[in-house]
């Protein structure tokens, strides 16, 4: 593809600032690792929500949204609960304030502060450690594919993705490694304000050269209704086969329980907590509780409004003006391309070159997350933990470089055998996070479980998880949830009932700092003997009201910008209806309460 010179130094100056902003905060970053992974606690919640919605906008997942909501038209919006997206109202409502109330730097250390220093506490310590490294590595592994094809369309030499993924890699990793979190934090917000420029103008562009009616004509009935019953009634069968040919293979026909089914798994997953990830990094980095809450709930609005602004123009542009090529291509078509393809073939000159800045800012602000996040498990959770407590700490920041190379080292080489965005997407957000979910749900609400019952939790989880494509093959991997998920709920229970219930003086501190709601009460009779002043965590069925209500509100926030797209005119005032009442009401049932928490 060609660029214009304006568009080539747009680019190029990205890149410039980039490097520069990492050079600039090595010596901020370099003080101590609370600084180099954390930035010391001292960020602003809006200034961590941005970044953490840049770091969520990111080319490989934008390119399977839009290949989704082509083929299945409206009925796309649901997909986002495969992650699920909705994880970040169960972190607004309640879990960002009890996980910032912890205070650590780590998931992994986190365990320190829920188990002790016992047996069970260590083997789970270093459960969470190997599952944090493999999430980072899987979800390297997912962006490197996603940017290779990309960049492959869109810069003019003759590389072949794989190489291309590997120099933007390791070009991200150069300012990741010398500025640390605060350059992660910097840079994300400018590559945020370059992705919501370039969505909306994306989406301007889509309306002004895309009408209802020219959309109707390219899609099959019911292409443009989110709503839908048991079966997902949608055939593009003589319009564009190969697209009737993806919903063959992806296996979501029955539509209806697939929606349920990611209910359902999206449920317990988020009532595990995040994962210890980039999320988590950014909800321990605030200064309070409060402003924990406060990030997790400014995510939605941040990240979805303009992303799905940009999903839904490059999708009715090349539904409208790109269909017969894709027709004339047979089964031979990759849909996790429409994006670069849409993006080469409608946007003018001198926008491309912003929005492609825009796309690669939204890579390099993803893994750079992930390869500042996974060096703090090798540092702060073995090296200083089991190796050396008492380096200094320029020596304990001179080793978190070299992890930081080691992990995306090992990240680059994943990608080399990885075939497509969706079969990464696939692992990660079923068998990867199923495996996760059920002990890291238990550890929040139960008090009986205990470090033993963590560590056989997630084992038998991940065990699971690999064995069971080959016990059921050819099943939707979605359907493999409910039996990784009670694989791993019967190991926890069973070894924490087997095994003794951890020391009263841990359980009792955690449940003091921390003060969650659920199966508690022997704990809170021991700490109210001691501190009658105490009192107990009743918002159990409030908290759950506020998630039902976040949740329709953030779906219906994804809903906007598309059918502002699409110019579906009759519906927007609904949408914005339903979208006003939910703010209200959570403005009154959480946001006027957060200080009660």
């Amino acid at each position: 593809m060609t660029l214009t010179a304006t568009d080539i130094l747009i680019i190029g100056a990205y890149f410039v600032i980039t490097i520069l902003i990492g050079l600039y905060f090595t010596k901020m970053a370099s003080r101590n690792i609370d600084s180099y992974f954390l930035g010391g606690k001292r960020m602003p919640w809006y200034i961590l929500s941005v970044s953490n919605a840049s770091g969520m906008f990111d080319v490989s997942g934008t390119m399977w949204l839009v290949s989704i909501l082509f083929v299945y038209g409206l009925k796309g919006i649901w997909f986002p609960w495969l992650w699920p997206f909705f994880n970040q109202i169960f972190m607004m409502i309640f879990l960002s304030v009890w996980l910032r109330r912890s205070n650590v730097i780590t998931g992994a250390e986190w365990i320190s502060t829920r188990f002790g220093n016992t047996t069970g506490a260590r083997l789970s310590h270093l459960i969470v450690v190997v599952f944090a490294l493999v999430s980072v590595l899987g979800f390297l592994g997912y962006a490197f594919v996603g940017i290779g094809k990309f960049a492959q369309i869109f810069l003019p030499w003759d590389i072949s993705a794989n190489n291309y993924a590997l120099i933007l890699m390791i070009f991200t990793g150069l300012y990741v490694v010398s500025g640390g979190f605060i350059s992660v934090v910097a840079t994300d917000v400018i590559q945020y304000i370059l992705m919501t420029i370039a969505s909306i103008a994306i989406g301007i562009i889509a309306i002004q050269a895309v009408s209802p009616e020219m959309i109707s004509a390219v899609t099959p009935e019911g292409w443009d209704s989110a709503f839908f019953g048991s079966k997902l009634d949608l055939n593009w069968t003589g319009i564009l086969d190969s697209a009737q040919d993806r919903i063959n293979q992806d296996g979501y026909t029955l539509f209806g329980a697939f929606v349920m089914m990611m209910l359902f798994k999206g449920f317990f997953i988020s009532a595990a907590g995040p994962i210890p990830s980039h999320d988590m990094q950014r909800i321990l980095s605030n200064k309070t509780p409060k402003n924990a809450a406060l990030m997790s709930g400014l995510n939605s609005v941040v990240v979805l409004i303009p992303r799905f602004m940009m999903v839904a123009g490059l999708v009715v542009l090349a539904l409208v003006f790109f269909s017969d090529e894709l027709s004339a291509r047979g089964d031979q078509v990759d849909f996790e391309l429409i994006l670069p393809y849409a993006l080469a073939n409608f946007i003018p000159p001198g926008l491309k070159g912003l929005v492609i800045a825009g796309l690669f800012a939204a890579f390099m602000s993803t893994i750079s997350s992930f390869i500042n996040v996974a060096p703090a498990y090798l540092i702060n959770d073995i090296y200083k933990k089991y190796i050396n407590p008492n380096a200094s700490d320029k020596k304990y920041v001179r080793l978190s470089y070299l992890a930081s190379v080691l992990v995306l080292s090992m990240g680059i080489g994943l990608g080399y055998i990885i075939e497509t965005v969706d079969s990464i997407t696939q692992w990660i957000v079923t068998a990867l996070w199923a495996g996760y979910s059920a002990p890291n749900m238990l550890k929040w609400y139960w008090w009986r479980f205990n470090g033993y019952g963590f560590f056989w939790g997630m084992l038998a989880g991940l065990l699971t998880a690999l064995i069971i494509p080959f016990i059921l093959p050819g099943m939707v991997p979605i359907y493999h949830f409910p039996f990784i998920f009670i694989a791993s709920l019967l190991a926890s229970v069973i070894a924490s009932l087997v095994s003794k219930p951890e020391d009263d003086h841990v359980l009792m501190k955690f449940y003091k700092q921390v003060r969650p709601w659920g199966f508690w009460n022997p704990v809170y009779e021991k700490v109210k003997a001691g501190d009658a002043g105490f009192i107990k965590n009743t918002h159990f069925k409030r908290d759950m009201f506020n998630v039902a209500v976040g949740i329709i509100w953030q779906l219906f926030l994804i809903a906007l910008p598309v059918y502002l797209v699409i110019q579906d005119y009759f519906s927007l005032p609904v949408i914005i209806g339903v979208i006003i009442l939910c703010s209200v009401i959570l403005k009154k049932n959480w946001y006027d309460k957060l200080e009660e928490n």
